[in-house]
């Protein structure tokens, strides 16, 4: 009999092994005339019949927790098969941290599936604390061949808030950031810390060394969206202290005056004009450099807003209508 998904090809049937003597296989029942018939391995299908018994009779036993081990290494997406494991676990009063041995295994070729992820995460639970290292330990092992595994950042977070570890999750972001820092999901998570973690008094008290942070990654590279993201979230709604951080605009203005990858610096330009900001000649100047033949006179701050959407228009065709768009809002908005 095999014990995973690598040695299935050395099969025993079920039926031949003494554990599984008096068990009845029970069939699937697809009706009297399928359509289209699934054209099952014999392996599978096999295990799946003995599941279907041991799970229709609720059999709690160490041969049900062999039973889903198998059909799991045929179908580790079936969810039924994952829920009665987990009673099955309960049952038994199993050792847990084999469990996360199993699941490790099972996400080395399966690292996007649903169940597994859920599953882990009951298992960690049950553990608490104590598995806050290795469980943060599990999500490097899947960033290192996806750094960008949605179910593996939704698990590190949970684990943060749920069970601990906060102390160099901070330094992770920043090791995260400095092998690709065009990785926006370790900008994301670098979010996430900077505005969740009990050990670094909120955002506020971390806010002036991050954006320092931040403005130091569009220095190095202004065609990353990520950090101007991240850096207009360090203000969240506060418009007031966005507006009268002087290093904002001036970052953007270093940009401007390279007079290439400059889209985000309009962008962000034209945000803050949107919500009163009033530019010095030198921005004003920059912005004038880049206009276009179809960029309009520019007058008043609404004047200039309105330039800024039509120079975006051309530096960003794939939203050309966005830009237009916002430049028929400008008016309204830019006076304010």
């Amino acid at each position: 009999m095999a014990s995973s998904g690598e040695d299935r090809r050395a099969w025993v049937p079920l039926g031949s092994l003494p554990e599984f003597a008096d068990v009845t296989p029970l069939p699937q029942d697809d009706g009297p005339s399928p359509v289209v018939a699934i054209a099952y391995r014999d392996e599978f299908r096999e295990t799946m019949d003995y599941f279907r018994s041991l799970y229709s009779s609720r059999e709690l036993s160490p041969r049900s927790l062999l039973i889903t081990t198998l059909a799991i290494s045929f179908n580790p997406a079936n969810y039924t098969v994952w829920q009665f494991r987990r009673q099955v676990l309960e049952a038994l009063d199993a050792d847990l941290t084999d469990e996360l041995d199993f699941t490790e295994r099972v996400a080395k070729g399966n690292a996007k599936n649903y169940q597994l992820w859920h599953h882990r995460r009951w298992v960690a639970e049950k553990l608490g604390s104590d598995a806050a290292y290795r469980e943060l330990e599990f999500t490097r092992k899947i960033f290192y061949l996806d750094a960008k595994n949605y179910h593996a950042w939704s698990h590190r977070q949970w684990v943060l808030q749920a069970l601990g570890g906060w102390e160099n999750e901070l330094d992770y972001c920043v090791q995260l950031l400095e092998e690709d820092v065009l990785n926006n999901s370790a900008w994301n998570q670098r979010y996430f810390v900077v505005t969740k973690s009990p050990l670094l008094g909120g955002l506020k008290a971390v806010r002036d060394s991050e954006v320092d942070y931040a403005i130091e990654a569009i220095n190095m590279n202004p065609q990353n969206e990520s950090p101007w993201r991240y850096l207009r979230g360090l203000y969240n709604d506060e418009n007031d202290a966005w507006l009268n951080d002087s290093r904002v605009p001036s970052a953007c203005l270093r940009v401007l005056k390279a007079k290439r990858n400059f889209k985000f610096a309009l962008s962000t330009l034209l945000d803050l004009l949107c919500l009163g900001f009033k530019p010095n000649q030198e921005i004003r100047d920059a912005i004038t450099s880049l206009r276009t033949p179809d960029s309009g006179e520019v007058g008043s701050d609404s004047d200039l807003a309105k330039s800024i959407c039509s120079i975006l228009g051309h530096e960003d065709p794939m939203r050309a209508n966005y830009w237009t768009w916002r430049s028929s809002k400008l008016p309204q908005a830019a006076e304010v």
